[in-house]
């Protein structure tokens, strides 16, 4: 950057400050979307240390899933709610691919997720990515696969419906919602494989569990779940 975009730059900060999506803060020089102050007290749970976490235990009796984390969690109304909002709703896929990297960090050393073979966002319909111009989930996906080093599918799980939004429903309307909404376009390419699915919030469980159930068809498939926040109701 030269002196003069530099001038330019330092002049709109002025009266156009960026501001931390979860405080409000102005961000300073190197910070990004969120504060140093916000990314060092995000409520990390640290689920992937243990196995019987809240997360794991949505997939109690419901579906076989080998490991299931969250990044952090947040309850309605929080700041860090806010985050996953602007990575939602706002535009801010780099702030989810960001976000995806801190995750992977916390994942990378921890045999539970050593045999994953690829992620696997979940997907959105054609029609709502449209809408919204990105699936949030690949972005997380990608800022985890980068740490990881492991590919990331984004074709092969799709959504053959175009579903309401699940936020004002509860678990039993939800699965309703989702239970018959998603395919496979190659099941025989899990086959045998260990598969991350990658989420951005996770409440109920019904939209992971539906996902996971079309992957466990196919032989010898196994499935684990990341999702970047967990909604502590």
């Amino acid at each position: 950057m030269n002196y003069l975009e530099q001038s330019i730059s330092g002049l709109l900060g002025l009266f156009f400050p960026e501001l931390c999506v979860t405080c409000g803060k102005r961000l300073i020089s190197q910070e990004r979307y969120v504060c140093f102050e916000c990314w060092h007290d995000l409520p990390v749970t640290n689920f992937h240390l243990e196995p019987e976490n809240k997360v794991a235990q949505l997939f109690w009796g419901r579906t076989t899933v080998l490991n299931a984390t969250a990044f952090f969690s947040y309850k309605k109304g929080s700041k860090y709610q806010q985050l996953i909002h602007f990575v939602k709703y706002k535009g801010l896929k780099e702030l989810g691919y960001e976000a995806g990297k801190k995750f992977a960090y916390q994942l990378v050393d921890s045999p539970a997720f050593a045999t994953i073979d690829m992620l696997m966002p979940v997907p959105l319909h054609q029609r709502k990515e449209k809408q919204r111009g990105y699936n949030q989930s690949d972005w997380i996906a990608r800022g985890m696969a980068e740490v990881l080093q492991k590919p990331v599918d984004t074709k092969n799980l799709y959504r053959k419906e175009y579903t309401a939004t699940q936020t004002r429903r509860n678990r039993y309307e939800r699965w309703q919602n989702v239970e018959s909404v998603f395919g496979l376009r190659e099941p025989e390419r899990v086959n045998e494989k260990h598969v991350l699915l990658i989420d951005d919030v996770v409440t109920t469980g019904s939209t992971l569990e539906a996902c996971a159930v079309h992957l466990l068809k196919q032989p010898g498939t196994n499935v684990s779940i990341a999702t970047l926040a967990f909604a502590d109701i």
